[in-house]
């Protein structure tokens, strides 16, 4: 029987992509969701993978949903914290509110997801916790103060939690996409993405979600036991660390 795999944002994007690649290498998936009520049944219809709602930035809401997919498909092995969200602006017009909507998905939503799971995985002696961050929050990006301090948060809440875990069998590793060839990113201007972003990156085209779920599976696996702590820059040589 295969572990048992929860990816939040699951069912579109990068992280529909995960949601497959996993259940194509054998774990049992559950594909958490916070809005698109269309968008989650046809990824069921075309999948088979369930498909949960909540938000990611309630942690009653996240303690709940969970306790759902650990009764439907048993004990959460593998967490994969991909649900995010985008509030652009430049500083001197952020509002508070895009700056609270996103630090509470993309960075307290990682602590409202693992937390209710953690226990869990210290007692079984196993866990996997992979958080996909971002190029920009590695380097930074204008207009996206909010976006950036969440996903660089991430960084650190990975580094962190690793130390924790790793005497319980727990690895926590992160994911730093670049430019991925999403719906988000293929509505950008075309003269822009082709004369101002696709020239930063030196493979000279976009990434595809696939290949960040093969870094997701990579880490996810039995045998990554030894990485931990660590961030796997998927970006196209557009950033080193």
């Amino acid at each position: 029987m295969g572990r048992v795999a929860l990816v939040t944002g699951g069912t579109r994007g990068i992280g529909a992509a995960i949601s497959k690649a996993l259940k194509a290498a054998g774990y049992k998936v559950a594909a958490n969701y916070a809005g698109n009520d269309a968008a989650a049944q046809a990824f069921t219809e075309e999948t088979g993978i369930p498909t949960y709602k909540w938000s990611v930035a309630d942690y009653d809401a996240c303690k709940e949903g969970i306790a759902k997919v650990e009764a439907d498909l048993g004990p959460i092995e593998v967490l994969v914290n991909n649900a995010g969200i985008t509030r652009d602006a430049m500083f001197h017009k952020m509002t508070p509110e895009q700056w609270r909507e996103v630090i509470d998905t993309n960075l307290t939503g990682l602590f409202n997801m693992t937390h209710p799971i953690w226990p869990g995985m210290r007692e079984r002696k196993f866990g996997r916790v992979i958080n996909i961050s971002s190029i920009n929050g590695q380097k930074g990006q204008a207009g996206q103060a909010n976006y950036s301090a969440a996903k660089a948060g991430d960084l650190g809440f990975t580094k962190a939690l690793a130390q924790e875990g790793a005497r319980f069998g727990i690895t926590v590793n992160a994911v730093c996409p670049g430019y991925i060839a999403t719906e988000m990113v293929k509505a950008i201007d075309e003269k822009i993405l082709n004369e101002r972003i696709i020239p930063q990156i030196p493979v000279g085209r976009l990434g595809e979600p696939e290949e960040i779920a093969r870094c997701v599976v990579f880490l996810a696996a039995d045998d990554a036991g030894f990485i931990t702590g660590s961030t796997i820059s998927a970006n196209g040589g557009q950033y080193f660390v």
